[in-house]
């Protein structure tokens, strides 16, 4: 048996753009894709944190530091300038290999610039 596992997680980064007349997709800055292992064209889902809409698309590679978040296509709609996103990645892992899998989360400042890589997530723990 396999299981879907999060692997991946930029939490709460800003709306940097929507642009509607794009073909689709999220850009996101290269370094805050390296920092959580996640790479162009791959599947996320999104999770709009002051509206609660979710949506999946793929990943387009925006400018090394830049803090690039841009919804792109009809996604757009979805979300305004200045929301907070939580980006996720999944795997599939065999059930032996669940125990020791630890996801790789990645915390941005207010500009969305790097603030933390972690590879664990606790209940209950608030940001600050």
């Amino acid at each position: 048996m396999t299981r879907e596992m999060l692997r991946a997680k930029v939490h709460r980064i800003t709306v940097t753009e929507r642009n509607v007349e794009y073909e689709g997709s999220l850009t996101l800055d290269a370094g805050l894709m390296e920092a959580c292992g996640m790479v162009p064209y791959e599947r996320i889902d999104v999770f709009d944190v002051d509206n609660a809409g979710r949506f999946s698309t793929y990943l387009i590679e925006g400018e090394r530091g830049s803090g690039a978040c841009e919804v792109n296509g009809a996604a757009a709609h979805l979300v305004n300038m200045g929301d907070k996103l939580i980006i996720v990645a999944y795997c599939q892992l065999d059930e032996a290999d669940v125990p020791g899998h630890k996801p790789r989360v990645v915390l941005v400042h207010d500009d969305n610039a790097l603030r933390e890589v972690k590879d664990f997530e606790g209940a209950g723990v608030k940001l600050a």
